[in-house]
């Protein structure tokens, strides 16, 4: 005989499909820890000054460029750079990635040559875009774009090629007109592609930024490793690696709460 009580049990639900949980200050925890490593390593003496820098030292370092104001003499120019480069070449990859995804036209005229230009390594057309756009502002925005083009044009097609067929089908059966379908079904459902692309098309424009501050910058943070380099500067370049890494972490936060915004629709 069943128990009257089993219908009143709840039952924990166990279909979260693989939803990722947030789980704060781990993160920070691990790069904690590997931060005192290296300070316990080299004040033991078990990692050379020579090979790692203190991280005291670096952040030292950070501190005096700070008090003395040649951060931001060297931040902003690189931000400005970054977001000049990278809004061109985002902008006009996500429009041209729709479009070939949309029309089989011009994914057949444009997809050969976005594959040709696709593994082509962008710091080795640098020389190139300072004979066509001079050795200022011009030529990196130029190279900035370019890196940020071509991988956020495959990500998007590609994105637009993963929406559910099924769900472009419905829509035609209720009428919907072919812009209406674009807006309210492929756009949407390509909106995580997109935006995962722009992960990688981001970091690939921190690269080539510092790619292009080193030939002709006399401010910018490329420049500022590179001068450290040449110096052996271990505590400058450092300072300027961190830099870098707080930039990425930073456009990977802006791109995570955008996606917080804009995907909430997902369960």
């Amino acid at each position: 005989m069943s128990d009257p009580n089993a219908a009143t049990t709840p039952v924990p639900f166990r279909g979260g499909g693989f939803k990722p949980e947030r789980i704060r200050f781990v993160g920070l925890a691990v790069f904690l820890a590997l931060v005192a490593i290296a300070e316990w390593g080299t004040r033991a003496g078990w990692i050379s000054n020579l090979t790692l820098p203190r991280p005291s030292d670096v952040l030292s370092t950070f501190r005096d460029l700070y008090d003395t104001g040649l951060l931001w003499k060297h931040l902003i120019p690189s931000l400005t750079r970054l977001a000049v480069g990278s809004v061109l070449g985002v902008t006009i990859g996500i429009g041209v990635g729709v479009i070939i995804g949309l029309f089989s036209m011009v994914r057949a005229g444009l997809v050969p040559l976005v594959a040709a230009l696709f593994p082509i390594p962008k710091i080795a057309l640098l020389p190139l875009f300072v004979i066509w756009f001079g050795i200022d502002e011009g030529s990196k925005y130029a190279l900035i774009a370019l890196g940020t083009f071509t991988p956020t044009v495959v990500a998007t097609y590609g994105a637009v090629d993963n929406v559910d067929r099924t769900l472009i089908r419905m829509g035609q059966s209720f009428g919907l007109s072919w812009w209406s379908i674009v807006r309210k079904i492929v756009l949407p459902g390509a909106l995580p592609g997109i935006l995962s692309g722009l992960r990688i098309s981001l970091a690939i424009g921190i690269i080539l930024l510092v790619a292009a501050e080193m030939l002709g910058a006399q401010y910018g943070i490329g420049a500022y490793i590179l001068e450290a380099g040449s110096l052996y500067d271990l505590e400058r370049l450092f300072a300027g690696v961190v830099i870098l890494s707080a930039l990425g972490v930073l456009t990977s936060a802006v791109i995570g709460w955008v996606e917080k915004r804009m995907l909430a629709w997902r369960i």
